[in-house]
């Protein structure tokens, strides 16, 4: 018996098992919005959130990944910035 693709793949989804990683996008925005990817991955997981509520597992997890990876854009690129800018204190950039 062959298998519909298109009916094994959404019923493979859950709405459960699409994250849509709103609490770390607001985290992003609130304490390190830099270059506003922040501000877009909440966009993207709201959008995410959205698409579950509708149904659309699908699109659902097409936001999901654009909002984890500007999450991870946005955390990277702040770690970075503090790291260099603990190391320019430490090394006397500051001083007057």
């Amino acid at each position: 018996m062959a298998k519909d693709s298109n009916n094994s793949n959404s019923s493979s989804l859950e709405i459960g098992s699409v994250r849509d990683y709103v609490i770390w996008s607001i985290f992003n925005v609130s304490y390190m919005n830099f270059f506003c990817f922040g501000l877009a991955a909440l966009f993207f997981s709201i959008k995410c959130r959205d698409r579950k509520m509708q149904g659309d597992l699908e699109g659902a997890q097409r936001f999901a990944r654009k909002a984890r990876a500007l999450n991870i854009a946005a955390s990277a690129l702040s770690a970075l910035v503090f790291i260099i800018f603990i190391a320019l204190a430490g090394a006397g950039a500051f001083r007057a």
